[in-house]
């Protein structure tokens, strides 16, 4: 799913055309997914405040909540232009959903929520606002602020430049999630639009199709993750699933090693085994899923000789066994995910990254990389870019907007999650997710890509359709979706 500057997005709409695409029937498409991803995270019929534009992003608005009544959702619509100045296709989806609101008395049961929908402005518009959506955009944001309502942009946040992530520093419409049409546009996805954009969900528009040439940036979708993940043969045995080797843990660290090992169950892994120190042996043994083998180990040099696909190394794990475990990083020709502890340790040495002798992935969060290379003022694609020209690495830069990278390959960008996951625990289940796809076959690029989007959406889940919310948000949450995150992903049109 490439990332497009207004320039090709307009080129793209403007070849549909030329191969008779009418702009209503885009526009019907762009508004049936927006209607789609607002019951992704709100199943059950609430209020939905839309304010409208005068042009196509107002139209595409009005699609949505003529979709949202039909199902039972109230619509309040606020249009901040007069209607004689109003494009004559949006005034049609204006008088559409006028004409099938339900009556005054009905007795729809409807959630208590209310979501707003930010039709104001599209791709071509300037950031700096003037009236009459200044005043709009501003109203938007005192109801996110003080009625706690959920914002939701069409293509993108009112205020927000689609090519430079440039925005109007006053009034700019603040979106927590961004429902952006036919391909996520590069403004979205720069370090200083991350808090006005929120989460990205990318509608797509069947009958738009962008330049053949090689993205250089991606967002992960569902529709671009599970061609990767083929549904398992009917004759399937756990020796094809992976035999995950998890080395993790130390005394008081005993859940990191827990966690990692659930997360790779929950993968998919067909068999894992934990390595863990001698002192935590007995409680790691019995507090672990009864799925998995746990093992004790004296001298970590001697886990060459494990048979094990892929190793998941350093959540939990302490640095007092540091030249062993920069042994066992350079020299295990596995796949290795390396986290946490694995990443501090290989901090003092990362020449070592150069001597691999099998596929490593990294998964810092901005703390780590700075231990890894001297990041100063760079947004963080560059410092991915810059690290992995040095490494032959890929690299998973963890954030609310995660990165992966690896050299020669697209920057991809992930699209789901929520401040809830900023807590213990989060990154250790990544580390074990990701191994666990790996032990399925993946390269350490795509386990990245698809571990990360479906840690994040189970997140999702847990608070949107499970009662848990940003501040109760635990790891054990996201183990605990992860079963619907994956039936999501194979079902990207549901």
């Amino acid at each position: 799913m490439s990332v497009l500057s207004s320039a090709q997005m307009q080129a793209a709409e403007q070849a549909a055309f030329a191969r008779g695409v009418s702009v209503e029937t885009l526009m019907d498409q762009a508004g049936a997914g927006v209607a789609r991803a607002i019951r992704q995270f709100f199943p059950k019929p609430a209020t939905c405040i839309v304010f409208a534009g005068k042009g196509h992003n107002g139209g595409d608005a009005l699609v949505a909540a003529d979709q949202l009544q039909r199902i039972g959702w109230k619509i309040d619509i606020r249009l901040p232009f007069a209607e004689d100045v109003c494009s004559k296709l949006m005034l049609k989806k204006l008088n559409v959903v006028r004409d099938t609101a339900p009556s005054s008395s009905d007795t729809i049961d409807r959630a208590p929520q209310t979501i707003v929908l930010d039709g104001l402005l599209g791709t071509g518009a300037k950031s700096f606002l003037r009236e009459p959506v200044r005043t709009a955009a501003r109203e938007i944001n005192r109801l996110r602020r003080d009625g706690n309502v959920y914002v939701f942009a069409v293509d993108l946040p009112t205020g927000l430049d689609a090519d430079s992530g440039e925005n109007d520093p006053d009034d700019s419409v603040i979106a927590d999630v961004t429902v952006t049409i036919g391909f996520a546009k590069h403004g979205l996805i720069v370090d200083s639009a991350l808090n006005l954009v929120g989460r990205i969900e990318v509608a797509p528009l069947p009958g738009l199709w962008p330049d053949a040439s090689a993205p250089n940036e991606l967002v992960a979708t569902p529709s671009s993750l599970s061609p990767i993940l083929p549904r398992r043969r009917f004759d399937a045995f756990k020796n094809e699933f992976g035999r995950i080797g998890v080395v993790a843990g130390s005394k008081g660290f005993v859940g990191a090693a827990l966690m990692t090992t659930e997360g790779a169950l929950r993968a998919g892994a067909g068999l894992v085994e934990v390595f863990v120190p001698d002192e935590i042996y007995e409680v790691v043994a019995s507090a672990a899923p009864v799925e998995a083998m746990v093992k004790p180990v004296r001298r970590y040099r001697d886990l060459l000789e494990e048979k094990i696909n892929i190793w998941a190394v350093g959540p939990g794990l302490g640095n007092a066994r540091a030249t062993e475990i920069l042994n066992l990083i350079e020299n295990a020709t596995q796949p290795m995910i390396l986290d946490a502890d694995g990443l501090n340790i290989l901090a003092g040495k990362i020449e070592t990254l150069k001597m691999c002798r099998g596929p490593r992935l990294l998964t810092p969060h901005p703390g780590e990389m700075k231990r890894l290379m001297d990041v100063g003022k760079m947004a963080r694609a560059g410092i991915a870019r810059n690290f992995c020209d040095k490494f032959p690495v890929t690299l998973l830069l963890k954030g609310s907007r995660t990165i992966v990278c690896e050299r020669d390959k697209p920057i991809s960008y992930n699209t789901t999650g929520n401040p809830g996951m900023a807590s213990g625990g989060m990154g250790d289940v990544l580390t074990g997710v990701c191994a666990g796809l790996g032990g399925r076959g993946l390269s350490m690029y795509d386990a990245g890509r698809m571990g990360t989007w479906v840690c994040g959406r189970a997140a999702e889940m847990s608070i949107f359709q499970h009662g848990a919310s940003e501040e109760s948000l635990l790891a054990s949450d996201v183990l605990a979706n992860l079963g619907g995150a994956f039936n999501e992903l194979r079902n990207p049109s549901v």
